[in-house]
């Protein structure tokens, strides 16, 4: 039985896309990284972080960039899981809030309605 050209041709290119198809599958993550800080569980870490650090401020602070600084510097910060946190992720938890509680504008409003 001989087999003609493209036939041969056919057999190489599917053995070929079977290959390429199995080192793609084998490259993509299939677990959960350890440091990421996508997931909700993580979202709400950062979403608690950041009450406590106004709760904790006394009232002292006004802007989302002083905001960042105290909880970059705060010892319940896991520097190494949220590595990526930056002033954009903040905003973007701080906007989410704010739509959660549309009576709450600003951070001032957030110390004030969590005072204790």
């Amino acid at each position: 039985m001989e087999l003609e050209t493209s036939t041969w041709m056919m057999i190489a290119f599917i053995a070929l896309l079977t290959l390429s198809i199995w080192k793609i599958y084998d490259f993509l993550p299939s677990k959960q990284l350890s440091d990421d800080d996508t997931t909700e569980v993580s979202q709400g870490e950062l979403l608690a972080l950041i009450l406590t650090t106004i709760q904790k401020s006394d009232g002292t602070l006004k802007t989302n960039d002083e905001l960042y600084t105290k909880m970059l510097t705060s010892e319940d910060f896991n520097k190494e899981k949220f590595w990526r946190f930056n002033t954009n992720k903040l905003k973007n938890i701080l906007g989410l809030y704010y739509l959660e509680h549309p009576e709450l504008t600003c951070i001032e409003d957030i110390y004030t309605k969590y005072k204790t």
